[in-house]
C-alpha cells in the first residue's frame, strides 16, 4: 500500500518554525493500529488522517506517537491547508467531523486560514500544594494560579517565568495521566500573553505550538484583559504566533502554514 504524506509547519510563515504535523489523506479508514504505528514512525506531535465524505467535508482523526487524541488544533489547521492549497484549491472552506464535533476552517487573507474550535472554561484547582509541586517539577518560580481546563493551566507572573522553564522536568509525576500542562503569563513585547505546553503522558515532551491549548487560554486572557481578540506567542524553542478571538462557545484561531515535505509511505 502506498499513501501520500505532507509534512506541514502550522502557525508558521516559513519552514523550521511553528508546529510540524504529518498529514495523510485516506480513501477509506485503515486499521487503527496501523495509523498508530505510522504516527509513531513519523515521531511528530501529531499525525492527522482524514477521509472525504463529500466535497469540502471530511472525517478527521489525530494520533500522537503513542495515542489517539480528542482534539488537535495545529494538525487541523495543517490538514485544512493541505486541502485548500494542494488537494482542492477551489474550496474556500473545509469542514471536519471529529471526536470534538464539527470543526470548520475558512480560507483567510494573506495565507492565514481561520479555524473555529470549541472553547474550554478554566476552573480554579483547590489543591493548595499544587503550585509548589509544579514549580519544583519544572524548576521555575511558583505559578500564581492553577486551573483545570481539560489540561492543568498554570498562570505565572511574567513571561520570563514561562521562558525559563528548562523542559518537561518531573511534571508527569504531578498531573493526572490524561492531562497536559499549560504554562502561561502576560506577554509584553507586542503580545497579549505567552504560553508553553507539555504533554509527557501523550508522548510529547513539549509541543511547539498548541491550538487546542488556546481554546482555554483565549477565554481566560480575554476576560482578564477585557478584549476579544488577542495576539499570542507560544514561546517553545521553535515558537509560533496565533491570532485568537473569544467568540463565546467557540475560539477562533488564525495563522499561516508552511510546507516542509511531500512524501509517500510504503506499507
Amino acid at each position: 500500500m502506498t499513501l501520500k504524506l505532507w509534512q506541514v509547519d502550522a502557525f508558521a510563515d516559513k519552514p523550521f518554525s511553528g508546529n510540524p504535523a504529518a498529514i495523510v489523506p485516506l480513501e477509506a479508514w485503515i486499521d487503527d493500529g496501523l495509523m498508530q504505528r505510522i504516527a509513531n514512525e513519523n515521531n511528530l506531535a501529531e499525525t492527522a488522517f482524514f477521509v472525504a465524505k463529500g466535497k469540502g467535508d471530511y472525517h478527521l482523526r489525530w494520533f500522537t506517537p503513542t495515542v489517539e487524541v480528542d482534539l488537535c488544533g495545529h494538525a487541523t489547521l495543517a490538514s485544512a491547508w493541505t486541502i485548500l492549497e494542494i488537494l482542492d484549491p477551489s474550496l474556500a472552506r473545509v469542514s471536519f467531523e471529529t471526536r470534538s464535533g464539527t470543526l470548520v476552517v475558512d480560507r483567510g487573507p494573506d495565507g492565514r486560514h481561520i479555524m473555529s474550535l470549541p472553547s474550554v472554561t478554566a476552573s480554579p484547582m483547590t489543591d493548595a500544594g499544587l503550585p509548589g509541586k509544579i514549580a519544583d517539577a519544572l524548576g521555575t518560580t511558583r505559578p500564581l494560579e492553577v486551573y483545570s481546563a481539560r489540561n492543568v493551566m498554570a498562570v505565572f507572573e511574567t513571561a520570563a517565568d514561562v521562558r525559563r522553564i528548562a523542559g518537561v522536568g518531573r511534571i508527569a509525576d504531578v498531573i493526572a495521566g490524561d492531562m497536559g500542562l499549560i504554562a502561561t503569563a502576560p506577554g509584553g513585547e507586542g503580545y497579549d500573553f505567552v504560553s508553553r505546553y507539555f504533554a509527557p503522558h501523550h508522548g510529547i515532551s513539549e509541543d511547539p505550538v498548541t491550538g487546542s491549548a488556546h481554546t482555554a487560554l483565549t477565554p481566560y486572557w480575554a476576560k482578564r484583559l477585557g478584549k476579544k481578540t488577542l495576539k499570542a506567542r507560544q514561546v517553545s524553542p521553535r515558537g509560533g504566533d496565533l491570532i485568537c478571538t473569544d467568540a463565546g462557545e467557540r475560539t477562533i484561531l488564525s495563522g499561516p502554514c508552511a510546507l516542509y515535505m511531500t512524501a509517500e509511505i510504503e506499507i
